[in-house]
């Protein structure tokens, strides 16, 4: 599927209600959640220590944080959208956020996103995204919620 296209606040209207699209599918390796656990200070030994994750685990092995897989959020997002004409863009909030399934090390996850509301304010366009953190593996819902970023159209 190919990017959406955005220049202008009209360009985002008629998507309001509709879904925009499906990022690829990107891994979680060990690797990348060992980074995001220095990055973080949370080395929590669910998600960092092997042996441990294997004996004690419900799951059989280390997961991927939960905020690993919102940050992958702005990745994925850029999959699906191209803004252009932009002053500048500011993340304003996240909401409705629930950690459905974890993810396990090595697993795929993608970003299925739909445009909930749209407003003008004047100069600044705030949109509401409805986002769902797919795991290829499972078929399940990682994350789900809304982010609303607004956007500044050069004049």
């Amino acid at each position: 599927m190919s990017k959406v296209v955005i220049n202008s606040y009209e360009d985002f209207q008629q998507y309001v209600g509709q879904v925009l699209g499906a990022s690829d599918y990107v891994e979680l390796p060990q690797e990348r959640i060992n980074m995001f656990a220095d990055a973080t200070l949370d080395h929590q030994w669910i998600h960092v220590d092997i042996e441990k994750a294997k004996a004690e685990s419900p799951f059989g092995q280390t997961i991927a944080h939960g905020y690993l897989t919102l940050s992958m959020l702005p990745y994925l997002w850029d999959q699906i959208i191209e803004v252009n004409n932009l002053e500048r863009m500011m993340n304003y909030g996240m909401d409705k956020m629930k950690f459905a399934q974890p993810v396990l090390s090595g697993q795929h996850i993608r970003m299925v996103t739909k445009l909930e509301e749209l407003a003008n304010l004047r100069g600044a366009i705030k949109t509401t995204i409805k986002f769902t953190i797919e795991i290829q593996e499972t078929g399940k819902k990682a994350l789900e919620g809304l982010a609303t970023f607004i956007y500044y159209f050069k004049s």
